[in-house]
């Protein structure tokens, strides 16, 4: 799967995630994107996943007509999701297109 990383997304959950196409959004120029012009460019650019720390996204974006899963992790901190990067690459592993899927760091 083709995952896009919003700019909040711990860089280096990257290196857990086998088997997948993982591109920074600033890697694109898009770290400046509001949360609709960044779907609507990862959609466009053929992306199937966008992984965001943006708690938001859920409320502010209709994310029923998407073309695309979106991954919402509970945190950023990149040592509290290192612990469990192996939990979150499975649970990745098994999102489908076009889900909504939060996946909470504490209750890994």
């Amino acid at each position: 799967m083709s995952i896009l990383f919003d700019a909040n997304t711990p860089a280096p959950l990257a290196g857990w995630l086998k088997g997948h196409r993982v591109t920074q959004a600033d890697e694109l120029g898009w770290q400046g994107l509001e949360n609709g012009d960044l779907l609507d460019s990862a959609e466009q650019a053929g992306f199937e996943m966008l992984l965001t720390c943006d708690q938001n996204v859920r409320y502010q974006q209709n994310l029923s007509t998407r073309k695309l899963a979106v991954v919402i992790l509970s945190t950023n901190h990149w040592p509290s999701v290192r612990e469990v990067a192996d939990k979150v690459a499975i649970k990745i592993d098994f999102v489908q297109i076009g889900q909504l899927v939060r996946i909470d760091i504490n209750s890994l």
